[in-house]
């Protein structure tokens, strides 16, 4: 535990409202709880020495000839962590039970099963939880053989275990030594709950199997949902499971990806704290789940964003949404430095909560409405007049600068991409209306769309670029604006377009991956560089599919796939070496991946590579 695993070194499980990371060493490193945006009780992803773990896994001291593997039971959130020896074969099973109900709950329950296969393995289990960002002490108790309290500051984490693991205390944490040979199981269940809460039903072998096949069917019955047919199904299914993982299901709300913390550059300060619902992210992730044929989860989504447009709040900067929220709909996103911690291989400083919550970033109106399209319930009473209401305001603010799709903290710009989002927030809205035969003021609604679309066209192209520019004071690049074509503002096969996607291939692409844009170029008042973006990589694949480049588009997205970890998940970036960088797993990524997909499998049924 005195070295940092890599970010890509972890599988991700959950119940729809918390979720944990279990590294390929069979550590649990990270996991907040009662919710995603909770203090974590296991938090060693950012400080091995401080921020807490549960360990379970072949026994080191009695066995050091050890290969691992570790993998998703096909189509769930079912992990399995196997260990082979040459004494044996065993492997550790980890997974929550889903929970779809509306009701959110303190208790949450992570359940670690283990088995031996063949021959006869030793085992270590350590449970050292460090409450609340590994701020507050905590008590041990144990109450049996087989079970435990530790206490911290409104929280009870009750740990159960079956024959033969026998719990001893080590100062306030739990530790068990044990051995199990061919056929036998033994079970580990980690209750978190408020402080006083009842304790757990009694453990048994029994329970533990009927909860893993529980588990595992739930997965199976979501997926039947899919009405994906194509290429690159597993990728495609693994995918849908992670943003569903990510969403927090008595709100409906997603999270941008599971982690805080965890470094664009090791050693560097781009670290941030992604466990928060962006109108941005979520409408992109809920639009690709419904062209899965994943309905349930997009209106959950859609009465959340409209209770947003309903609370009729004014933020700190007079807008009347925010960019980011809480997943209950909570607008305060205090930021603060865990300056106790030492963040991910010395990535400091290690923040919670997420000052960029203050910030005007104006494609936000757009991706909301666009989440919606035409085929949506926002016809309905209930919300329309506060919908109508916000693109009523927006007429009046559209044009004017922010801080972008990026979130930089360089100061404010007229950026394209802000201003084709605000292009696509009138052009959806009208079709809205109309779809809808619902009353409102078209015609100043589409004299705002031609008014943006006239000024993209002629501040946002750069003559000597050949072509669209991140902002209207410089010729850089921006790979956002990979999202153009796919939105309806420009046709993929425009000579315009094309020849913005060829300045693209020129300044931002790196062996088929895909990089923001140049922050030596377009300073972002961040020190430090980063590595490609893993949405924008997969971003160009669809551009390049919708252009007829099919030959070039599937060869970067089978480039792409080779980057996935070795269970299917993303994180934000790829670094200079390969190597994963960024929150994990990213909502962005997936969702890009499904979108590619989708794309190039239709290009290819019309042209085939």
């Amino acid at each position: 535990m005195d070295v940092y695993p890599p970010i890509a070194e972890h599988g991700l499980i959950g119940d729809l409202q918390t979720a944990a990371l279990v590294s390929s060493a069979g550590t649990v490193d990270w996991w907040c709880t009662p919710r995603f945006d909770s203090p974590s009780l296991f938090g060693a992803l950012l400080d091995r020495a401080g921020g807490g773990h549960c360990h379970l896994a072949v026994d080191p001291d009695r066995i050091r000839d050890v290969t691992v593997k570790q993998l998703y039971l096909a189509d769930t959130a079912t992990l399995v962590t196997r260990f082979m020896t040459p004494d044996g074969v065993g492997e550790v099973g980890d997974y929550m039970i889903p929970d779809d109900s509306r009701e959110a709950t303190d208790r949450h329950q992570l359940h670690r099963t283990v088995r031996v296969v063949r021959g006869s393995l030793p085992f270590v289990l350590e449970v050292r939880p460090r409450f609340d960002y590994g701020r507050a002490p905590h008590t041990l108790k144990l109450l049996d053989d087989r079970s435990a309290l530790m206490q911290g500051p409104g929280t009870d984490l009750f740990v159960q275990t079956s024959a033969p693991i026998t719990l001893v205390a080590e100062g306030q944490d739990a530790v068990a030594r044990f051995t199990l040979t061919a056929g036998e199981a033994a079970a580990v269940v980690l209750t978190a709950d408020a402080t006083g809460s009842p304790r757990p039903d009694p453990l048994s072998r029994e329970r533990a199997l009927v909860e893993f096949d529980r588990c595992r069917a739930y997965w199976h019955d979501w997926l039947r949902t899919s009405t994906y047919r194509g290429r690159w199904q597993q990728m495609v299914n693994r995918s849908a499971i992670t943003l569903k993982l990510l969403t927090y299901a008595p709100t409906g709300a997603p999270i941008a990806a599971a982690t805080m913390g965890l470094p664009e550059q090791i050693g560097g300060e781009r670290n941030w704290d992604y466990r928060y619902t962006w109108i941005r992210d979520a409408s992109l992730s809920m639009r690709a789940l419904v062209k899965l044929g994943f309905t349930e989860e997009a209106n959950a989504f859609r009465h959340w964003i409209r209770d947003r447009f309903e609370a009729g709040t004014t933020t700190a900067s007079g807008h009347p949404l925010q960019i980011m929220y809480r997943v209950d709909g909570d607008p305060h996103l205090t930021e603060e430095v865990l300056g106790h911690w030492e963040g991910y291989r010395g990535s400091a400083p290690v923040r919670a909560g997420n000052a960029a919550a203050d910030q005007v970033q104006l494609d936000i109106y757009g991706e909301a409405a666009y989440a919606f399209g035409e085929e949506n319930d926002m016809g309905a009473l209930r919300g329309w007049k506060a919908f109508t209401g916000l693109i009523d305001w927006f007429c009046d603010h559209w044009d004017a600068p922010d801080e972008g799709i990026w979130e930089t903290r360089g100061g404010r710009q007229d950026f394209t991409y802000s201003r084709l989002m605000s292009w696509v927030a009138f052009d959806r809205a009208i079709r809205i209306t109309q779809a809808h035969s619902r009353p409102a003021d078209i015609g100043r609604w589409t004299a705002a769309r031609d008014a943006v679309f006239l000024q993209i066209v002629e501040r946002g192209w750069s003559t000597e670029r050949q072509a669209f520019v991140q902002n209207y004071a410089s010729d850089v690049l921006d790979a956002s604006l990979l999202l153009m074509p796919k939105v309806g503002f420009v046709s993929p096969t425009d000579p315009a377009w094309l020849s913005t996607l060829d300045a693209m291939d020129r300044d931002l692409v790196s062996d088929s991956l895909v990089y923001r844009y140049d922050p030596a170029a377009s300073p972002d008042g961040l020190r430090g560089c980063e590595g490609t973006f893993n949405l924008c990589s997969f971003l160009y694949v669809e551009a390049l599919a919708r252009a007829g480049r099919t030959v070039q588009a599937r060869y970067a997205f089978d480039k792409m796939l080779t980057y996935a970890n070795h269970v299917g998940l993303f994180a934000e970036e790829i670094g200079a070496s390969g190597e994963q960088l960024g929150n994990f797993p990213q909502a962005f990524t997936h969702l890009a991946l499904i979108d590619a997909a989708l794309a190039l499998d239709e290009e290819l049924d019309r042209r085939p590579a």
